[in-house]
């Protein structure tokens, strides 16, 4: 079992940054792959980006060259920094947590964290 918990959403402004944590339990953290996942209002949830325990990264289009996903092994922390928000990145923000190396199939979820993007 895997507990996962984010942190660090919240209301910015168009152009601004928010970065989000998410922290696991365990103590092979290392050998999960990570995933951010967004889902906004009457719309289904999509992957963001995701990156392997030794560090190869993948992002949707749409965030691509604005969000930067990295992860400390050492502080079993995931993190997702985004930069030059837009109004259309609102929605809340999951993080997954999955044994191996493709983050697609079934796996730990935390609770979702709220963010909102506008003026």
């Amino acid at each position: 079992q895997v507990q996962l918990v984010e942190s660090g959403g919240g209301l910015a402004q168009p152009g601004g940054s928010l970065r989000l944590s998410c922290a696991a339990s365990g103590s092979i953290f290392r050998f999960y792959v990570m995933g951010w996942y967004r889902q906004a209002p009457g719309k289904q949830r999509d992957l963001v980006a995701s990156i392997t325990g030794d560090g190869n990264t993948n992002y949707a289009g749409s965030v691509e060259g604005r969000f930067t996903i990295s992860r400390d092994n050492a502080k079993n922390t995931v993190y997702l920094q985004m930069d030059s928000l837009k109004p259309e990145d609102t929605a809340v923000y999951y993080c997954k947590s999955r044994i191996g190396s493709s983050i697609y199939g079934s796996g730990y979820w935390g609770q979702g964290t709220q963010v909102t993007v506008s003026s």
